[in-house]
């Protein structure tokens, strides 16, 4: 699994990918060739034609959830950003630069308060934990907390996406043949995948989110 991005700033594009340690173990294309298809892909490709590289970098990113996040503070250290694990990957959405911010914020006010105390021990960088809680960051990580298990189910990138795209390639196909009832389409597709499995990640999907 996998996804990839492209940014525009003020004068340059930030083009790249995100894959998944555990898929390129066993992906039979290297991440550089990867990043090359992607350049190639013609919705990209005209984007950047012409283009001059400035930059290449890789990145770690962490998305464990909220049981990944470890011990947030200690004698004259705070943990903040994806090194404290604040990373959410939604499947719709992948959110780390706005835990960031925030999380350095939470920080900032800590750091601040305990220049006044002139203390910077564990306890008093406590407050952090307090304004983590108080801010979206773990609220959010609490919220989605059962995300990283939902997104380990294979089926939700590959069976689910297709079955939508057979039903609705059956829906606007015309073909002289009579239409079945649209309940007895989806019934069909649906009992390729399992009525059992579909209900299962219904409930799965629906207390994640």
């Amino acid at each position: 699994m996998g996804g990839g991005f492209l940014y525009t700033n003020n004068d340059s594009v930030s083009l790249g990918l995100v894959c998944g340690l555990g898929d390129i173990a066993h992906a039979q294309k290297s991440v550089p060739q990867m990043l090359e298809d992607f350049k190639q892909h013609p919705a990209i490709r005209p984007l950047i034609s012409g283009g001059k590289l400035l930059e290449y970098s890789a990145h770690m990113v962490p998305e464990g959830g909220l049981a990944m996040v470890p011990q947030l503070v200690n004698e004259g250290v705070m943990i903040v950003g994806d090194a404290a694990g604040f990373c959410l990957n939604l499947g719709f959405t992948v959110r780390g630069m706005d835990l960031a911010i925030a999380s350095a914020q939470a920080a900032a006010t800590t750091v601040i308060a305990a220049k006044e105390r002139e203390d910077f021990s564990a306890s008093s960088l406590a407050q952090y934990k307090r304004e983590l809680e108080q801010s979206c960051v773990m609220r959010d990580m609490q919220h989605f907390r059962k995300i990283p298990a939902l997104m380990e189910n294979p089926r939700l990138f590959s069976q689910y996406p297709r079955m939508v795209a057979d039903i609705m390639n059956e829906m606007f196909t015309i073909d002289g043949k009579p239409n079945q009832p649209v309940r007895k389409m989806i019934m069909g597709h649906a009992k390729k995948i399992g009525l059992i499995n579909l209900l299962k990640d219904g409930i799965k999907g629906a207390t994640a989110l």
